[in-house]
């Protein structure tokens, strides 16, 4: 039998304890013996819980329990987290976590430490909820060299951008029905300006390239900023935008940014909408192989967490030789040395001469896009860029008397 101590009884760890409990004979099945919730830990009461006899206050019921074989973690944030992880793994315990900020900030000091410990520390939930991606990176892929990864991470802004996009909603009005319907937190900044999807990005990239990123060293840009405006100009290049993580390999060095991209409809990810994620990963061998379904919730991510539990069952030493390595915060190329197309919006009282100072400003001819409803705004694709220099002309485009404002610009991604 398999003991397990779930930390964190909120909606990821109660629904462990369900998976655990409703699945309880094909769980067995697969992992060769039963598995059992031996405690619960809780700062909290829970007086009508089916598990109230399981239930402690006091983390040494946990930790001193040598028959407690593995700890969920699910308790979030990098306090108690963090030290509960350690003294976890320090006793002999091996821990499962969907805690995806844990894991980006001490990822590698955490699996140097089951290494040690003779332990694993698996955390399949936290990137993609319930969609398989780090066990596949892990093994299905291992025979490949990761050339890169494209992805959409983060449902909250996939749900916000699809009613944008379809119902014409402002980025306010599609924030607050996400939270009337549960997908969004009362205060959605992680989501909405990229912070939760640059995690998930620095934990699947660390996997990646076989080295840590650290995720202070994404670029990161949320969709606070996107307006039904911007979605009519993507739509007139019969292309959307969502949130996109981009990571791949550039001349030795890892570029990896978050942000709103403007992409084909025929990307494989155009079709992605609402609360779905999905992410494409290219390997030399394999080609692209993406990965689909929904990026959160209850029991898609508690399905995660159960799966990691049932390796370990398993194979106990499954995570032990899976390191990464802190080698330098150089690693990462500079947001400003990257390339990339742009869609500028702009606003001018005289629109054509306005054109002719932006191509006089990008020393060429531009394609310019225009919507019916906006007699005094247009914008203008430019030509791949280093995004410094784009900086750099747009700072330009603002002297001009013939703009009177640069409204926004987009990232176009072709790949």
């Amino acid at each position: 039998m398999i003991n397990v101590a779930i930390l964190g009884f909120g909606v990821v760890g109660c629904g462990v304890a369900e998976v655990l409990k409703i699945n309880s004979e094909s769980i067995a099945h697969r992992a060769g013996q039963e598995i059992k919730v031996k405690w619960i830990l809780d700062i909290r009461d829970f007086p009508d819980s089916p598990y109230a006899d399981i239930l402690t206050k006091n983390a040494d019921d946990v930790f001193n329990d040598d028959s407690v074989d593995i700890v969920v973690e699910t308790i979030g944030g990098v306090t108690f987290a963090a030290d509960f992880t350690r003294r976890a793994l320090m006793s002999g315990k091996s821990v499962v976590t969907s805690n995806k900020e844990l894991v980006a900030t001490q990822g590698p000091e955490l699996l140097q430490l089951a290494k040690e410990n003779g332990v694993s520390y698996l955390f399949e939930a936290s990137v993609g909820g319930g969609i398989p991606i780090i066990r596949p990176l892990n093994q299905c892929l291992a025979a490949n060299e990761i050339n890169g990864i494209t992805g959409i991470l983060n449902g909250t802004t996939n749900y916000i951008l699809t009613h944008m996009k379809k119902d014409g909603k402002s980025f306010e009005e599609a924030l607050k029905e996400a939270q009337k319907n549960g997908y969004a937190e009362q205060n959605p900044t992680a989501d909405v300006e990229g912070h939760d999807t640059c995690r998930k990005l620095a934990i699947l990239s660390s996997i990646a390239y076989n080295e840590y990123v650290n995720p202070e060293n994404i670029y990161t840009e949320g969709i606070t900023k996107i307006t039904t405006d911007d979605m009519k100009y993507a739509e007139a290049i019969d292309s959307v935008i969502k949130l996109i993580a981009i990571s791949r390999k550039v001349n030795g060095k890892i570029f990896t940014r978050v942000s709103p991209a403007i992409i084909s409809k025929e990307h494989p990810l155009a079709n992605v909408e609402d609360v779905f994620n999905a992410i494409v990963v290219k390997g030399n061998a394999i080609g692209d192989a993406m990965f689909y379904g929904r990026g959160a919730g209850k029991m898609p991510t508690a399905s995660a967490v159960v799966a990691d539990i049932i390796d370990i069952a398993k194979h106990p030493d499954f995570g032990t030789n899976n390191v990464w390595v802190r080698n330098n915060d150089n690693n990462i190329l500079a947001i400003g040395d990257s390339m990339s197309k742009f869609l500028v919006v702009v606003e001018a009282g005289n629109i054509e001469e306005a054109k002719k100072d932006i191509c006089t400003v990008f020393d060429q001819e531009l394609k310019f896009v225009e919507i019916g409803s906006k007699n005094n705004q247009f914008a203008f694709i430019t030509p791949v860029v280093v995004e410094k220099e784009l900086k750099s002309n747009i700072s330009r485009l603002k002297e001009l008397n013939s703009i009177d404002s640069v409204l926004n610009a987009i990232r176009i991604e072709e790949e």
